[in-house]
């Protein structure tokens, strides 16, 4: 406790360095594959992961969250969730067997049995791991954590990447799904030297499953309504719309799942631990939600602006129709950017029952827009998700953090900051590209653009709106400096 915030700080900005480097590695295999593979293979796969993905919420049934969450865990505890994840991981994967014939007729397509089979045993690998993960970001090893991401992403890009030269086609999606737990698994057991021991009847746990089966709810709730559409145009459209959509959905929220994972980690673990002190929680969350805001904002409007470039340079020409519905889906991106966060707040407090309300009442909202959308096409889709996540934005804060130490009022002013500059440099920037973007070819240009949104968010967003001394602090705790006087920095918020 008495280094937390610098140990909070130099965390999670290891997390975000190795999820700029998975972003890169992500990318990097995305630009390949696309090449590689056709639209028809990522939809294939597609079409399981949207259906599985609702099982992917109950890997570890939140158990690994309220580990983390909880102010003291022993180690009865911790042995007994232990083999209750992986109890639940033996049961998805059998389910996902079970239901591997169904899911090949609803989408007409026997093909998709084998890989449904395959995908099965990822469900034990996430389990094995869930409780030694726990362990590691209760001690703050987010740099052990960090290190061990990149290594499982860098394993399974290669094994897939290898797999499409040599011809196994959508096979090797089947593999960059299933590499990545089995690889992270290992490295946390050896990470953390800890061996589970046996169960105990008696361990005091019954909170933390509650607590545990809250989140899980919640995240399947919200997966439902995040992949439904997904589902639709699977089953209405066929595999090469949904390839399409995916990869355009894929794309424009890999910077923003990136960031919110990165920062949510570090933000939950250090929430937690101070949960019990208002002023201290309103202050780190703030200061992580301007972080993760201010890195996102730029993304989303550089997304929007060069959809074509960015689409073209990463996936290539025959994937043109992917641009529009890319352009479509950056607001979700911003929408995402802004709510995501939030859910640190209520996880640390354990107020994840107001957490469930409030996706429970959204996700009808996006399913709705997603049939409204439906007729007119992907595009149609794209649109109306887009439009109802921006229009319920406002309200969700405010019902949000209702009754905590964080006010509305706080989120508002943290979130004009950042958006103001995007908005003025996204201006500046497009105006400057009628200009010179005839003239080149879409890599230079992508590359002097980016260039150019980002050097005029930065500008303004340290010198004009005044957050040099923020960010300044933030670098010190890292290097472990003293801090900048915390009056001069409070008084920003």
């Amino acid at each position: 406790m008495k280094n937390l915030k610098q140990r909070a700080v130099r965390g999670g900005l290891a997390k975000m360095c190795a999820q700029a480097s998975a972003f890169l590695l992500r990318l990097g295999s995305l630009m390949i594959l696309a090449r590689l593979l056709d639209p028809k293979d990522f939809g294939l796969v597609g079409m399981v992961t949207a259906v599985l993905g609702i099982f992917n919420v109950f890997r570890d049934f939140g158990l690994s969250a309220a580990t983390v969450q909880r102010r003291a865990v022993a180690e009865e505890q911790i042995s007994t969730l232990f083999w209750i994840n992986l109890l639940f991981g033996a049961l998805l994967a059998l389910i996902t067997l079970a239901i591997a014939p169904a899911i090949a007729k609803f989408y007409h397509e026997p093909r998709l049995f084998a890989v449904t089979a395959a995908l099965a045993i990822g469900f034990l690998f996430n389990s094995a791991g869930a409780q030694h993960s726990a362990l590691l970001e209760r001690r703050m090893r987010f740099i052990t954590l960090s290190l061990i991401d990149v290594a499982s992403l860098l394993t399974s890009t290669a094994v897939g990447i290898g797999m499409a030269i040599h011809g196994y086609g959508y096979w090797a999606l089947v593999a960059t799904t299933i590499v990545p737990p089995l690889a992270y698994t290992v490295c946390v057991w050896l990470a953390t030297g800890w061996v589970p021991g046996r169960p105990h009847k008696q361990a005091g746990i019954r909170s933390m499953i509650r607590f545990g089966g809250t989140l899980s709810l919640s995240g399947l709730v919200m997966y439902i309504a995040s992949n439904f559409e997904k589902v639709l145009l699977g089953r209405f459209l066929g595999a090469d719309v949904t390839g399409i959509y995916g990869r355009a959905y894929q794309l424009i929220n890999i910077p923003t799942e990136n960031l919110n994972s990165s920062a949510g980690e570090v933000a939950f673990a250090a929430l937690s631990r101070v949960q019990d002190e208002p002023g201290r929680v309103r202050s780190y969350f703030l200061k992580g939600y301007s972080l993760v805001l201010s890195l996102t904002v730029p993304i989303t409007f550089a997304c929007a602006l060069f959809a074509d470039d960015i689409i073209f340079v990463c996936l290539g020409p025959k994937w043109k129709a992917a641009v529009a519905i890319f352009r479509l889906l950056a607001p979700t991106a911003l929408a995402y950017a802004i709510l995501n966060p939030l859910a640190w707040l209520l996880s640390s407090l354990g107020l994840v029952a107001r957490n469930l309300k409030i996706v429970l009442t959204l996700a009808p909202v996006m399913i709705t827009s997603y049939l409204l959308g439906l007729p007119y096409g992907p595009k149609g889709v794209a649109f109306a998700y887009s439009a109802v996540m921006m229009l319920c934005a406002i309200p969700l804060i405010a019902w949000t953090v209702h009754g905590t130490a964080v006010s509305t009022l706080d989120i508002l002013t943290v979130v004009s900051r950042p958006l103001l500059c995007g908005i003025v440099s996204a201006g500046l920037t497009g105006g400057l590209q009628l200009a010179y973007g005839p003239l080149m070819s879409p890599l230079p240009r992508l590359v002097i653009s980016v260039m150019l949104i980002l050097g005029t968010y930065l500008a303004m967003l340290l010198f004009v709106m005044g957050q040099k001394l923020f960010y300044l602090n933030i670098l010190r705790s890292f290097v472990g400096s003293s801090a900048v006087d915390r009056e001069v920095l409070e008084s920003a918020y």
